[in-house]
Order: C-alpha cells, then structure tokens, then sequence
C-alpha cells in the first residue's frame, strides 16, 4: 500500500464509519448519500489491499487493518484540527474550536457557561456532547474531544484531573411521601422504600449505594432509568425515591412537583472534575474554555436550596460519600 494514494476525504469518511458503526449513520453526519459513501470505502479497501471492515446483520465491524487505519485517520484529523488553530494563534486571530463532552446531569451548569464563552468569543466554534459515564469513557479513550467533565474520574487511566464543581446529591419522594414532612430523618427508615435508580455504572448510583451499604441497608430497587428526566417523573408519580444531583431538581423543588426528604447524612458530597489525557496539547481555545469554566462557574454552578437546605448541608451525622 502506498499512503500517498489515500485522500483526506476518504479518510474523514472511514473515520466516520468506524466512529458510527455503520454506513447509514455517517453518511447522514457526513451529508453524504449512502451509496457515495459505500463506495468511497470500497475504492480505500482496494488502495489498501485488505478489507477494512466486515458487517455481522446491520452491524458494522473494523477488521485489523481498518483499525489501523481508523487510528491513523483519527491521528491525521486530530492534527489538522491542531494546525489550524496553531495558524490562527500565530495570525493573532481568535478562531479555532471546542469539542466538550459532559455528564447528563452536567447539562443543568455548563450550557449556560458553554453560552456565554460563545458570546464572548465569537470566532470560536464550539460542540457539545451530552452523554452517560460509559459513552464519555469511550469518548475519552479515543481522544474524541477537547476536555470531559465528569463525577468519578476513571481510575488507573493516565489522564489530568481536576475539580470543578461541587455536585451535592439529594433524596428526592413525590409531595405525598408520608417522610415529606419530617426532618432528620433516619436513614435505616428507607430500607424498605422503592427506589428509582440509574443504570449500572452511573457515578450518581455508585455512591449512593456506598453510602446505604455503609450502614448495612439494603436498596429496593423498583425500576433502573437512564435519564435523569425520566427519573423525576417516575418518581413525581409516585413509583419511588430516587438520589439525584441538586443541580437537576431546581425546578421540580421550585413547583412542588418533587420534596426533597431530610435525611441524615444528605446530601451527599460529590465534585465534577474537568478531565483530558495526559500530554494532550491543549488547543489555544479549549485552553480559553477551561480557563474560562474556572472564572465563571460561580455564576452556574450555584446549586438550588429549599428553606432548610443549608442545615441538611452542615449536619454530618451518617457516612457521607467523599468519592470524587
């Protein structure tokens, strides 16, 4: 095979294909009809002189040599990316781009910062993508963005880390709940309430079962949801409790659609971390963007309180989570 014979637009193609999965889906992230795409990827396997992929049903799947050379299409696009904004730094202009990935529950803060860095740099592009833990681990180990924020930082992986924001987990019940109007509550009273729970792997529902298994209390769990929005509804109507993320129930606290339960050792205390590999060289915008998420997120991150809020804060009495 010789390099030379590859284009750089059927190595954004293939680049595509590997990321999607699937023909159809980046075709239509590409713009691109079906067909063209098909045969663009036939036309790169003949220059390679190997097959690049292989289709199990609708699936599609990379062979050894499309691997290799989806990593080096990713290596030629990042650098590219890197150029142009090297280019743009050095003719004193502010361009480039911001490729962020966030949790769902992030979503409640970062938009409105991501907004107003926008705003305030204007020759600057900036995407986002809103994901579970396990979509943005996967985004992460393939480099795929700029910066991450996530709750619990994956461990034993060489990447920077560092804290943003408090993210405090509260006990939510619907307004009927018979605990709704009590205080300092009992956190073995629950044992035998339903809860609403997120899927495995998400770090809101690690550490609420750390903290219930500390005191040797079983959870019921009723139902598992993978969204957030899914779950205050579920919940409002009556099905359970459920541990979310302060930022996400401001409004349903505000409208008397959710209480929040006062129970000891809520909420429990969790940080956002901004998250990129180690040795990843920054470009001039997202190092803007992060310098920026750190000067401005005391405007967004301000989570919401009831009347009582700020005494469930300073009472210790439980094992609150101190996982990061």
């Amino acid at each position: 095979m010789n390099p030379r014979h590859l284009t750089l637009h059927q190595l954004r193609i293939f680049l595509a294909v590997a990321r999607h999965g699937s023909f159809a889906r980046a075709a239509e992230a590409l713009h691109l009809a079906p067909p063209t795409l098909s045969l663009q990827v036939k036309q790169l396997a003949e220059t390679v002189g190997q097959p690049l992929v292989e289709q199990i049903g609708r699936r599609i799947y990379l062979t050894a040599a499309g691997q290799a050379l989806a990593e080096a299409a990713a290596d030629v696009d990042e650098r590219l990316r890197r150029l142009a904004e090297d280019v743009a730094a050095l003719q004193g202009i502010e361009k480039g781009s911001v490729r962020l990935a966030i949790l769902t529950t992030v979503k409640y803060v970062v938009p409105k910062l991501l907004g107003s860095f926008a705003a305030a740099h204007p020759g600057i592009d900036v995407a986002m993508v809103v994901g579970n833990r396990g979509a943005l681990l996967q985004r992460l180990a393939a480099n795929q963005d700029d910066l991450y924020i996530l709750g619990q930082p994956p461990q034993d992986w060489d990447v920077v880390c560092e804290p943003f924001a408090d993210n405090p987990l509260v006990l939510v019940a619907p307004p009927g709940h018979p605990l709704a109007r009590e205080r300092a509550i009992d956190p073995r009273r629950l044992a035998d309430e339903p809860f609403i729970l997120r899927e495995p792997g998400s770090g809101t529902r690690a550490t609420m079962q750390r903290f219930f298994d500390a005191l040797g209390i079983p959870l019921r769990a009723r139902l598992e949801v993978g969204s957030n929005e899914a779950i205050k509804q579920t919940v409002a109507g009556g099905l359970g409790l459920a541990v979310l993320s302060a930022h996400t129930v401001g409004a349903e606290l505000a409208l008397g659609e959710l209480v929040q339960l006062d129970v000891q050792g809520f909420p429990l205390l969790r940080q956002w971390h901004v998250v990129y590999p180690r040795g990843k060289r920054l470009s001039p915008a997202a190092a803007a963007f992060k310098d920026w998420l750190y000067a401005h997120r005391d405007q967004a991150v301000a989570p919401p309180g009831r009347p009582d809020a700020r005494r469930a804060r300073g009472r210790s009495a439980g094992p609150a989570s101190t996982a990061p």
